[in-house]
């Protein structure tokens, strides 16, 4: 009987402690953050990889202009909501430039709510775009370069931040942006020599195609931007087969921006459309962000009307974009 009760005993203890190594290994797992994971990230080929080489698939959102109704929701609390619930691994700031009580209009204003947004998204452990958002880069040289230079400094060494140099050029050609690209990297490159640097191309960053035949020379860890908005009649196969030829040629490409809808903002939503298109991404290994988080009503803002300002939402604060973005990226990025 002794034997038994100590056999019994040893089977329990040993229970007990598997169990524990278990529930510690999970709590620890949970606590890994992207940045963590992956590290510092590198340009190799057209690929995007980490610390370790291998590829990397950033999947997160893009909050909307920081002006207008997408400024309330540049705070803590919602970054802090976006990595627990939506479970991003990438946070796209959009630091508006022209429109009214934009960064031309209001620098010190502009760049404040920028850094203490980027400041919560680096204590989360996520990675941060910090987007230009701008149609006429191009016009605004010198505040680019002063304003880069400033980020560069500061975020020094931080392996958390992306920079887009210029959120989506209109139909500038290619020789335009390259210059102004060829400007700015060198502004950034005086503080931070390694962080990867988002270059957009032309048509909103639409004709990857032409900027695959004649890429940026001279300077490592480089990546375009590639825009697309799934459900738009004019963003399908052709627009597909351009990203595919600049994929083929060789260019790194990185989603900096798309949408469920229409390249309005609003349209239609069609999920066969949309799944194509994320099924694409999936194949080619795309980091992206998708646009956005807003509650205007529109079919590409994830927030209904009113949602809180603090995060803490439920189902009925999210719209249908919202409710299908959020199930995909807690989907994927569990993988």
């Amino acid at each position: 009987m002794l034997a038994s009760k100590k056999e019994y005993l040893i089977k329990k203890l040993t229970s007990l402690l598997l169990l524990s190594i278990f529930v510690v290994s999970t709590a620890l797992a949970q606590k890994v953050t992207p940045v963590e994971k992956y590290g510092k990230l590198k340009v190799d080929g057209a690929k995007i990889l980490d610390a370790s080489g291998h590829v990397v698939q950033l999947r997160g959102l893009s909050l909307s202009w920081s002006i207008w109704d997408g400024r309330k929701y540049y705070n803590p609390a919602v970054v802090k909501w976006l990595k627990n619930d939506f479970n991003i691994s990438l946070l796209r700031v959009s630091m508006a430039i022209e429109p009214d009580k934009g960064y031309l209009q209001d620098p010190m204003g502009q760049e404040q709510l920028i850094t203490n947004t980027i400041d919560a998204a680096i204590k989360q452990g996520m990675y941060v775009l910090l987007d230009w958002h701008d149609h006429h880069a191009n016009q605004h040289v010198q505040q680019s370069k002063d304003f880069f230079g400033r980020m560069a400094k500061r975020y020094s060494g931080v392996p958390n931040l992306i920079y887009e140099i210029w959120n989506e050029p209109e139909r500038i050609d290619w020789a335009i942006i390259k210059n102004y690209a060829q400007e700015i990297i060198p502004e950034i490159r005086k503080y931070d020599a390694t962080n990867i640097i988002v270059v957009g191309s032309s048509a909103w960053d639409q004709d990857v195609d032409v900027t695959a035949k004649s890429p940026i020379q001279g300077f490592h860890n480089i990546a375009y931007s590639f825009h697309f908005y799934a459900s738009d009649p004019a963003h399908q196969e052709s627009l597909m087969r351009k990203a595919d030829e600049a994929i083929a040629l060789g260019l790194p490409l990185f989603v900096t921006e798309w949408g469920v809808g229409e390249a309005t903002g609003d349209g239609v939503f069609d999920l066969g459309k949309t799944d194509k298109w994320f099924a694409w991404m999936e194949k080619n290994k795309l980091c992206w962000a998708n646009w956005n988080i807003t509650d205007k009503k529109e079919t590409t803002a994830l927030l209904m009307p009113g949602a809180s300002i603090s995060g803490n939402w439920r189902k009925a604060d999210l719209t249908p974009a919202g409710t299908f973005i959020r199930t995909k990226l807690i989907s994927l990025n569990q993988k």
